[in-house]
């Protein structure tokens, strides 16, 4: 069994670069993802990795053998002080795959519902907020420039798999995308706008969720249909905007049930 051992060695290189920087995804189409449950989750998906990584050491675990069971890539062993280096967890388990970005062209005037993410510079919430899209079956996702890149190491972590069920598409003109969607965009809003549970969410609904900093840019606020807030009767002022995302599409899987005192959304 070969095992690769130096940090010299070009495919490492090119795996460190892969893990460190959103350029090098970018240009190559390909990402890194990492640990047991995402590779899992990528296989169950139907998904094939480009490369499977193993480390020495994770070669004796029986979560390792099963996966490398399961995918017809033949491993790559690392030595495991490489692996670490490649690694972006604090306790590395063990095994990452290369696998490649799926390049996803989506009309959103032909989509059954998505989310628009507006300068989200935080990868973490970021990765939340897709997965929570995904495990509210919400398939669609243009994240728009200044966002965190949803393939970083941090927003797959946090993604939990959801990635692998959603069609991601980076957007050169947010509020253009958001105007194509057509009727029914929902911009969240902390202050101000139409309160969450009294608007009629059932249709087909494009959300719109900006950054905690600064919120939503004003031309991407502007092609909206109208916003929306959630009511915060305790004392912090606001919300993470993925827990606010969270919120919003669990509202209107309550109303899909046919729990609602609602009016119609304005547009």
């Amino acid at each position: 069994m070969s095992v690769i051992r130096s940090r010299d060695n070009p495919r490492v290189k090119a795996w460190m670069r892969l893990a460190d920087d959103p350029r090098e995804r970018r240009e190559h189409g390909l990402a890194l993802i990492e640990g047991v449950h995402l590779v899992d989750a990528y296989l169950q998906e139907g998904g094939e990795p480009k490369t499977l990584l193993v480390s020495e050491e994770a070669l004796a675990k029986p979560e390792i053998s099963r996966i490398m069971g399961r995918s017809s890539t033949v491993p790559v062993i690392l030595a495991d002080a490489i692996f670490n280096r490649i690694s972006d967890a604090q306790t590395p388990f063990g095994i990452a795959a290369e696998i490649e970005i799926p390049a996803n062209l989506i009309d959103p005037a032909s989509s059954d519902g998505c989310v628009f993410l507006d300068g989200l510079q935080d990868a973490g919430n970021v990765g939340t907020v897709l997965r929570s899209a995904a495990a509210f079956g919400i398939r669609d996702v243009f994240v728009g420039r200044g966002c965190a890149d949803p393939w970083s190491p941090k927003a797959l972590r946090a993604g939990m798999g959801g990635h692998f069920f959603l069609r991601i598409a980076l957007s050169a003109d947010l509020a253009a995308d958001v105007s194509r969607f057509g009727r029914h965009s929902v911009c969240a809003a902390a202050h101000g706008g139409e309160v969450l549970d009294s608007l009629d969410l059932r249709g087909r609904i494009g959300w719109i969720f900006g950054s905690e900093a600064k919120g939503t840019s004003e031309i991407v606020a502007a092609a909206a249909s109208f916003k929306a807030t959630i009511e915060t009767p305790g004392g912090a002022e606001s919300l993470n905007v993925a827990a606010s995302a969270a919120i919003c599409f669990y509202e209107r899987q309550r109303q899909l049930r046919g729990r609602i005192n609602t009016r119609a959304a304005r547009s």
